[in-house]
C-alpha cells in the first residue's frame, strides 16, 4: 500500500474508534529480522484469549455464543435489536470482555434478553440450558458490575469482576501473600503475579499460569513461536532471554522471569524487540496479578537519536531532581530509550494499547540493572493524523495566541513528555531498605503513574532540555502545561459517565496532579466566556514550582511506603468529578461529534517463501476489517 493510499481513521461505533498503524521503515529489515517479527507476531496473537478470561470468567464464553449469532444468524439483520447486539460484540472484541476498556463499567446491552434467546434458538435449537448463566450475568447490571474497583472502603477483590480471584476476600489475599514473602530477600519475585489466588476446601492455594497449568494449551502454542523467533534471533543474547521466557512459561517459576527480566533489559544490540507474557498489574485491584500483554517492535533509527539523548544524560536528571536527596538513585544504571515501530499488538495491548511503555517493573531490577523505555512512534502518528482539524482544540483552548502555541509545539512537546515519563520518569528515584513494594496497594499505580508524569512535567520546563536540542526554545513547554492541565480539569470528563467518579488509574492520575496545583497557589485559573468553561494559566514559572512541589512528595509517599498520604492524595484530588462541570464538558464534546476512545487494527502479516518453504519476505496487508480480523482470531488462535 502506498503511503498517500493509507487511512490511519477506519470503523467507528459506540464511543470507539479504529485506527490503523502503518510500519514505517518495514521494507529496510534484512529478511531474517521481518521473519523474526513475523514469528514473535504469531506469539503474540497467541495470548488473547488469556487476557479474555483474565478480564472475566464469563467472557470467552459470552464472545463465543455472540460470534456463533453474529456468523450464522439468517434473520432480519437490519432489526435495530440485531445491529445493537453487532455493537455489543464489537465492545465485547474491543475490550477483551464485557466491561468498558477505559471505565471499567460493565455494558448495558441495548438489545433485550428475549432478542437473544428468540435468535439463539433459529441457531442451537430450543434448549438454551448452556446459555442460562450468561443471559444472567449480560442482563443483570448488579451482578459484576465493575471489572476493576478501587472503591475506598469497600472489599476490592469481592467487589471486582476480574478473574485473578476465586472465593477470597480481600483480607485473605493480603494475609496470604504477607505470609510467604521473604522480606529479606534482596531479589524478590513479583509474588502473585502469574497466577489465580484460589480457595478450595478451606486451603488457599495459586494456580499458577504456565505451560502445564492453567492457560496451559494456550502458553504451548506461545513457546512454539517463540522457539521459531529463538532460531532467527538477531544474536546470541537476545536467543539467550527468548529461552529464558520459554522456560519461564515452561515451569511458571517467577525466579525465572526475574532472569528473563535482567537478561532482557541488558541486550541492546537487536533491532527487533517485543514484549510477551503476564507484565501489567493494572487489571487486578490490589497491583498484583499481570495480564497477558503482547507487543512485537523495532526501532525508528531516526527518532531514537531523540530518546537517547535523554537517556544518556539520565544522570544529570536524577541528580537535579527536585526530591529530596535520600530518594534519588545516586548512580542510575541501565537506562535505555528508544522510539520505536509497533508492529504486532496482543492481549492486553490490543486493540486500545499504551503510547509509551517502561519495563521491567520490578524495583529491585531496575535499581541493580537498569529498564527499557520505549516511545511507539507509529501508533502517535496515527492518533496525530486522526486528531487532525477535528475541532477539539478549538472548543476547549482558552484563546488562539495559546492556540497556536499548541499548533506550533504540540506534537513535539507531547512526545517528549511520553519519553521523559517512560524513560527516566518511572526510572527514577529509590524505594529505602525494607518498604514493600506492594503496600501502596489499590493506589500504588495511580501514585507511579503521576510520578512519572510529574518527573516529565518538571524537565520538560528545563533549560537543560534547550541546551540538548530536545525543545527549540523556553516557550515551548507552555504547550505541554496547558494541554496537561486541561486534560486533568476538564477535558479527560469526556471518557466519564455521567453521575461516575474516576476509576482509572492514569486518569486519576492526571486528575491528581492538575487538581492539586489548581488548588495551591493561583498558577491557574478556571474562567467562564459565554457560558463555556476554560483554564487560563497566569503564571507558567509557578506552575512549574508547584509540579516541583508534588512530584518531592510524590516520590516521599512511595520511597517511604506512606499508604495514608497516598489514599489522602488520590482520594482527595483524583476521584471526584464536579456534575455541573462535567455535564457542560460532555455537552460541548458531544457537539463535535468525536469518539473519545481510539483503539488499532493490526497489519495482516503474509509470509512469501521460496520453493524450498523458506521465507523470503513478509508481506503486510492494511486493509482486514475490524469484525474480519476479530473472527479472524477467535478462529486462528483460539484453543476454547
Amino acid at each position: 500500500m502506498q503511503t498517500e493510499d493509507f487511512k490511519y481513521s477506519d470503523e467507528r461505533f459506540a464511543d470507539l474508534q479504529l485506527l490503523r498503524y502503518r510500519l514505517n521503515g518495514f521494507e529496510s529489515l534484512t529478511t531474517k529480522q521481518k521473519e523474526l517479527v513475523y514469528y514473535l507476531s504469531e506469539a503474540t496473537l497467541w495470548g488473547r484469549d488469556i487476557t479474555f478470561d483474565q478480564f472475566g470468567k464469563y467472557n470467552l464464553r459470552i464472545r463465543k455464543m455472540l460470534e456463533i449469532v453474529f456468523l450464522r444468524y439468517e434473520g432480519n439483520r437490519q432489526n435495530p435489536e440485531f445491529q445493537a447486539l453487532e455493537v455489543y460484540l464489537k465492545r465485547v472484541w474491543f475490550s477483551n470482555g464485557i466491561h468498558h476498556h477505559y471505565g471499567m463499567e460493565k455494558f448495558e446491552p441495548a438489545f433485550s434478553e428475549s432478542y437473544l434467546r428468540e435468535v439463539l434458538k433459529t441457531i442451537v435449537g430450543e434448549d438454551l440450558s448452556e446459555y442460562e448463566d450468561l443471559f444472567t450475568v449480560i442482563f443483570n447490571a448488579d451482578i459484576l458490575r465493575r471489572r476493576v474497583n478501587k472503591g475506598d472502603g469497600e472489599d476490592l477483590v469481592k467487589t471486582s469482576a476480574c478473574n485473578f480471584y476465586d472465593g477470597v476476600n480481600q483480607q485473605e489475599v493480603e494475609d496470604y501473600y504477607a505470609s510467604i514473602k521473604d522480606a529479606d530477600d534482596p531479589e524478590p519475585i513479583s509474588y502473585g503475579l502469574n497466577s489465580t489466588l484460589v480457595k478450595r476446601n478451606g486451603q488457599i492455594t495459586e494456580d499458577k499460569w504456565y505451560a502445564e497449568g492453567k492457560y496451559g494449551e494456550t502458553i504451548k502454542h506461545i513457546i512454539y513461536w517463540l522457539h521459531k523467533a529463538m532460531d532467527v534471533a538477531e544474536n546470541d543474547d537476545q536467543r539467550t532471554y527468548i529461552a529464558s521466557l520459554i522456560r519461564y512459561y515452561e515451569t511458571g517459576d517467577l525466579r525465572l522471569f526475574n532472569i528473563y527480566c535482567i537478561q532482557w533489559v541488558s541486550e541492546h544490540r537487536s533491532r527487533v524487540d517485543f514484549i510477551n507474557g503476564f507484565i501489567e498489574v493494572y487489571g487486578d485491584p490490589l497491583g498484583l496479578k499481570g495480564s497477558w500483554e503482547g507487543i512485537v517492535e523495532y526501532k525508528d533509527l531516526e527518532a531514537t537519536k531523540r530518546t537517547q539523548t535523554i537517556s544518556d544524560n539520565a544522570q544529570w536528571f536524577e541528580d537535579h531532581s527536585p526530591v529530596d536527596p535520600r530518594f534519588r538513585k545516586p548512580k542510575v544504571k541501565g537506562v535505555t530509550a528508544n522510539v520505536i515501530c509497533a508492529a504486532m499488538l496482543g492481549g492486553d495491548e490490543y486493540p486500545s494499547t499504551a503510547i509509551g511503555i517502561n519495563l521491567p517493573n520490578a524495583d529491585w531490577i531496575r535499581a541493580e540493572h537498569g529498564s527499557k523505555s520505549v516511545t511507539i512512534g507509529n501508533l502517535t502518528e496515527a492518533y496525530n493524523k486522526a486528531a487532525h482539524g477535528n475541532g477539539f482544540r478549538e472548543e476547549f483552548v482558552i484563546d488562539e495566541e495559546t492556540l497556536q502555541l499548541i499548533d506550533k509545539y504540540g506534537d513535539i512537546c507531547d512526545d517528549l513528555h511520553t519519553d521523559l515519563h517512560e524513560c527516566l520518569g518511572h526510572g527514577s528515584g529509590q524505594l529505602l531498605p525494607g518498604v514493600d513494594p506492594d503496600c501502596l496497594k489499590n493506589y500504588g499505580n495511580t501514585i507511579e503513574e503521576a510520578r512519572a508524569d510529574l518527573f516529565g512535567l518538571y524537565y520538560i520546563a528545563d533549560e537543560k532540555l534547550v541546551e540538548l536540542g530536545l525543545t527549540p526554545n523556553m516557550e515551548a513547554y507552555k504547550s505541554q502545561y496547558y494541554t496537561y492541565m486541561m486534560n486533568g480539569l476538564m477535558t479527560q470528563l469526556t471518557r466519564i459517565k455521567p453521575g461516575h467518579q474516576i476509576e482509572e488509574a492514569h486518569m486519576r492520575n492526571r486528575a491528581l496532579i492538575a487538581h492539586w496545583c489548581y488548588e495551591h497557589g493561583n498558577a491557574i485559573e478556571m474562567m467562564k466566556r459565554d457560558g463555556k468553561t476554560y483554564i487560563r494559566i497566569n503564571d507558567y514559572p509557578q506552575l512549574r514550582t508547584l509540579v516541583a512541589e508534588l512530584l518531592a512528595e510524590i516520590q516521599r509517599i512511595k520511597s517511604e511506603g506512606d499508604f495514608a498520604a497516598a489514599r489522602d492524595l488520590v482520594e482527595t484530588y483524583a476521584v471526584k468529578v464536579d456534575a455541573e462541570l462535567h455535564a457542560e464538558i460532555l455537552e460541548r464534546y458531544e457537539r463535535l461529534n468525536l469518539a473519545p476512545y481510539k483503539g488499532f487494527l493490526n497489519p495482516v502479516m503474509k509470509p512469501v517463501t521460496d520453493a524450498e518453504g523458506r521465507i523470503t519476505d513478509i508481506e503486510l496487508d492494511y486493509t482486514e476489517g475490524y469484525s474480519e480480523q476479530m473472527l479472524r482470531y477467535s478462529r486462528d488462535y483460539s484453543v476454547f
